[in-house]
């Protein structure tokens, strides 16, 4: 059984509601290519759900963590108790994607913020506002990144592979036991890999390909690919 965290914040029914049905269609589409890339069957649980004793409940092999449009702030320590947890103690296959990756790099005690400065006079920014309003540094679409290591998660890929990008947050720091798998002229850490377990995180989205850019349905197969070494 494949886990997959939504992060979403309930929040944002209220304050975009055509965005917070888009995320929910995300979260569908995102579960069957899961299923079918893994060919495991995918249970769509809830963040403020997630533990590692849930985990154990429902016999998860591995666990994905989707990004968000709301800010970091609107989310309580208290209901992020378990996945900050699970951050620290999973052995299972993991992969941390967009504000998913931000939030494991808090999880080991590294910095986040922006990508650049934000412009004098604009507060209450989140991911759902940010991409009409200019002089926000962010990546947005479809660009390329570059592979610092030769690893298995990013074998059989093209040179450079292209992923779908949409941020304007970043990891700062690498966090304690991590190693830099990828990064790009815009943002320093764009993918992660802890050095003794099998925990990842990507600050692009893998979920997020199409027909032209398919280089994120190879990522998630050599991240399924996982699964079975750390059963043995």
């Amino acid at each position: 059984m494949l886990v997959y965290v939504d992060m979403e914040h309930e929040q944002l029914y209220d304050i975009d509601l055509a965005l917070w049905n888009r995320s929910r269609a995300d979260l569908l589409r995102n579960k069957y290519r899961f299923e079918r890339l893994s060919d495991r069957p995918c249970i769509i649980v809830r963040y403020d759900q997630v533990s590692s004793a849930m985990l154990q409940e429902v016999s998860a092999v591995a666990v994905l963590i989707s990004g968000y449009y709301l800010d970091n702030s609107y989310y309580s320590d208290h209901n992020l108790a378990g996945l900050m947890d699970l951050f620290k103690e999973c052995t299972k296959p993991l992969l941390a994607i967009c504000g998913g990756l931000q939030m494991l790099a808090q999880a080991h005690e590294a910095a986040i913020g922006p990508l650049g400065s934000i412009p004098s006079g604009l507060s209450q920014l989140h991911l759902a506002s940010v991409q009409n309003i200019s002089g926000v540094e962010q990546e947005i679409g479809f660009q390329t990144v570059s592979a610092r290591v030769r690893h298995r998660l990013f074998q059989h890929l093209k040179e450079p592979p292209i992923f779908f990008q949409s941020h304007y947050w970043e990891v700062k720091e690498v966090p304690d036991g991590f190693d830099v798998l990828a990064t790009s002229d815009h943002c320093a850490i764009q993918a992660i890999g802890h050095r003794d377990r099998p925990l990842f995180g990507t600050q692009f989205h893998p979920e997020a390909y199409d027909e032209r850019f398919s280089d994120g349905s190879r990522l998630l197969k050599n991240f399924f690919s996982l699964i079975q070494s750390s059963m043995e």
